[in-house]
């Protein structure tokens, strides 16, 4: 019977101490075991190489890990009660989110209570129990670079998807928490172990550039957490690495090495299939809408606004011969000088959204004038979701807010000295500012800077339909 040398018995040895088997007994029972698998094999003529590539294809890449947990679960009572807590906890926190997510849909009662107990399950049981498994099997401090960024990544990414389905504050922080473990973290230390394996030298530039890209796109979901410019472009460049350079690249390499379809490339395809296509899709299509929408809206408001700014002129010209136009005249003034004044309130919004805190900046290009006064060009505003303008000028006790409100009740006086209490009565309500914005909200409520504008929008045309009326009473007292 063939024998085989010391260097091949050496050879053997590593690989299996490279599956992370930790009992010093079953691993040299592995060993032993293999090796004469290895010489009977050679019987048949085969040289060492070719023999024992044969036993490694008989014994599978997994089976010498599920003999050492088979083993564990037999003699360590730790790791078979944390092994049932991880299986149960995982199956009872899927459940209770799936049909939480089926009773949201159908807004079905309970559907917040299941959601909630199906992800602090999954967070604080499953989670920890399977990183106590985890460690219970390789015993690899290394490995804890890897496994413990993974799980708070998971941790932090359930929690945060929980708070925001609930409409929690605190759930971009806890997305963004998962995102920067996941790729500052995680994937770094994923890369350095996929480096360190000697017998996969081949795939290396396809990890580092799989890595580049997952954190390419991770960077741009980051980017849309916190509506900064550019996450569109980020998520389509790393979008297009993973699926047009890696994906293809990676299954050509192992096309050749393997013969058969592993459950490991499967689960690849799956990944990219249902996780990183639809969710850029998915995104960028939510980012158009949801800003066009914003837009569409802002824009009506502006061509309302650029109608009933004609009519008014239309109206004192349509009466520059009649004797009350002075009069008229006062009333078109006084209506300039509050537009104007919400114009500049409008700008110095814009200037501290598009700063830094304390630091407002010169805007250029997104105040345009026209015939009808300023403009806002919304599309070039770079932070259009930034909530300290709204908290710093149109909140309740905010300084501008209060001279909005005295500019305005002076303005409302100044009406009802002109015309009837009767025919100002209808109109009164549309100057108070009160009705288009924000009252009293909670610390954790934010008001994007695109709200606040939309509001003061509606507020400036509310005046200007209110003018078109004194105008025509004025004109016509009868």
């Amino acid at each position: 019977m063939p024998e085989l040398s010391l260097h091949n018995i050496d050879q053997i040895s590593r690989d299996i101490s490279r599956q992370e088997i930790t009992f010093s007994h079953l691993l040299d029972d592995l060993i032993d075991h293999i090796c004469c698998d290895v010489e009977y094999e050679m019987q048949s003529g085969l040289d060492f190489i070719t023999a024992y590539r044969k036993v490694k294809q008989k014994i599978g890449s997994r089976r010498l890990k599920e003999i050492q947990e088979e083993t564990l679960y037999a003699v360590d009572t730790k790791y078979r009660h944390m092994k049932n807590t991880m299986k149960i906890s995982g199956i009872v926190g899927t459940v209770l989110l799936g049909f939480g997510a089926l009773f949201k849909i159908q807004h079905w009662p309970l559907a917040g209570t299941m959601t909630t107990l199906g992800a602090v399950t999954l967070a604080f049981v499953f989670m920890p129990s399977a990183l106590g498994v985890l460690w219970k099997e390789t015993h690899s401090r290394k490995r804890l670079f890897l496994f413990i960024p993974a799980f708070l990544a998971g941790m932090f990414l359930i929690l945060g998807t929980l708070f925001k389905v609930q409409h929690w504050p605190a759930a971009g922080i806890l997305i963004l928490l998962a995102l920067l473990f996941g790729a500052v973290f995680f994937i770094p230390s994923l890369l350095a172990v996929k480096l360190q394996d000697q017998e996969n030298k081949a795939k290396r530039p396809v990890y580092i550039l799989g890595a580049a890209g997952f954190i390419i796109y991770v960077a741009g979901m980051l980017f849309k957490i916190q509506h900064w410019p550019l996450a569109a472009a980020f998520m389509v460049i790393g979008m297009i690495i993973l699926c047009g350079f890696v994906f293809p690249w990676y299954t050509w390499i192992t096309w050749k090495e393997e013969d058969h379809i592993s459950a490991k490339f499967i689960y690849i395809v799956f990944g990219l299939l249902i996780i990183i296509v639809p969710g850029a899709l998915l995104n960028l299509n939510l980012q158009q809408s949801y800003q066009n929408g914003y837009y569409s809206h802002q824009g009506q408001q502006q061509a309302l606004y650029d109608y009933l700014f004609r009519n008014s002129n239309s109206i004192m010209t349509d009466n520059h011969d009649s004797p009350d136009y002075p009069l008229m005249e006062k009333v078109h003034s006084r209506t300039s000088e509050i537009l104007g004044f919400i114009a500049d309130v409008e700008s110095r919004m814009i200037s501290q959204a598009e700063g830094k805190p304390g630091a407002p900046v010169v805007i250029t290009d997104q105040v345009v004038q026209t015939e009808t006064g300023p403009r806002i060009q919304y599309n070039n505003i770079s932070r259009p979701f930034n909530s300290q303008p709204v908290k710093g000028f149109l909140l309740p006790g905010a300084k501008t807010r209060e001279e909005l409100t005295a500019v305005m009740t002076d303005y409302s006086n100044y009406l009802a000295s002109l015309v009837p209490a009767e025919v100002l009565q209808d109109y009164s309500r549309r100057l108070d500012p009160a009705g288009y914005l924000p009252g009293k909200v909670s610390e954790n409520e934010l008001i994007t800077l695109m709200t606040g504008l939309h509001s003061l929008a509606l507020l400036k045309n509310s005046i200007l339909a209110v003018e078109s009326a004194i105008l025509k009473a004025v004109a016509n007292p009868e």
